[in-house]
């Protein structure tokens, strides 16, 4: 039996992707060239939507559409519907990154798109910012490691779970902070995708490795350990100094599980 994949996807392009003054529109559109690459992005997944057993998506609109978009062969053969899951909103508090409350989601997706969407975890106070949402990135890895851990029991045994966020949350999520200057304040190109498997026995953490063919496929570098870490404490000053993470390293407040909200109840539903 193949083991669960992750198929990680950063967002199509965003108003707020063309120039650094954008960061301050809320929740942005996705642009024209923004759709195309999503309908680029179709074509380059067939024909693995077939094998899609679960959509994953912040739910800031841009991912949400870049899902929708993207993966709709999917969505529509299967009856999927697009998990929108707070944990993988992205890191930092500019207007930019800070998402929309429930209700606006469901007055921007109202029509065909509604039904395809699951927002019962966008709970309120999602995009506050504050607390376990803050910008710090203390509260961003914790986060993140709720997301790797509910994303283990999504997946089970052989998933193909797609998850689709944002440029700089990847490099926590996956614990991969190669290339990290590469574009504004992130190592992946908009609808660049990955695909990485759990990391067996790695328990709360829930560590994932991108695939050996998918580091192929972007002729990736091999790196230590002792490297990662520091082009981690690099990537987290220049955050820092760009606004994209706060300074503020209090613990996060705990929040529930997320295994314990719903995995089996999206299990059931795909």
């Amino acid at each position: 039996m193949a083991p669960a994949h992750l198929h990680c996807v950063r967002h199509a392009q965003g108003y707020h992707n063309l120039t650094p003054d954008n960061h301050k529109l809320h929740d942005p559109a996705l642009t024209d060239l923004g759709k195309q690459q999503c309908a680029d992005l179709q074509r380059a997944f067939f024909p693995a939507h077939d094998k899609i057993t679960h959509v994953v998506a912040s739910p800031i609109k841009r991912t949400l559409w870049t899902a929708l978009l993207a993966f709709a062969p999917a969505i529509e053969r299967k009856n999927l519907r697009v998990v929108a899951l707070p944990e993988i909103q992205e890191t930092s508090d500019l207007p930019c990154d800070t998402g929309s409350d429930r209700a606006e989601l469901e007055r921007e997706f109202a029509g065909r798109w509604l039904p395809q969407l699951d927002l019962s975890r966008v709970e309120d106070g999602w995009n506050s910012k504050k607390g376990r949402w803050a910008a710090t990135p203390d509260a961003v890895a914790e986060r993140a490691r709720r997301a790797r851990a509910f994303l283990r029991e999504l997946a089970g045994d052989d998933g193909e779970v797609v998850v689709v966020t944002h440029g700089g949350l990847l490099h926590t999520f996956t614990q991969d902070w190669s290339g990290f200057e590469k574009y504004c304040g992130t190592g992946w190109a908009n609808t660049e995708y990955r695909t990485y498997t759990f990391v067996p026995d790695s328990g709360d953490e829930a560590r994932i490795l991108e695939t050996p063919e998918s580091r192929a496929k972007r002729g990736a570098a091999p790196f230590s350990d002792a490297e990662n870490l520091k082009m981690k404490a690099l990537a987290e000053k220049e955050w820092l100094a760009q606004g994209f993470e706060s300074s503020q390293t209090k613990d996060p407040a705990p929040g529930p599980a997320i295994q314990e909200v719903g995995a089996e109840t999206v299990k059931a539903q795909a």
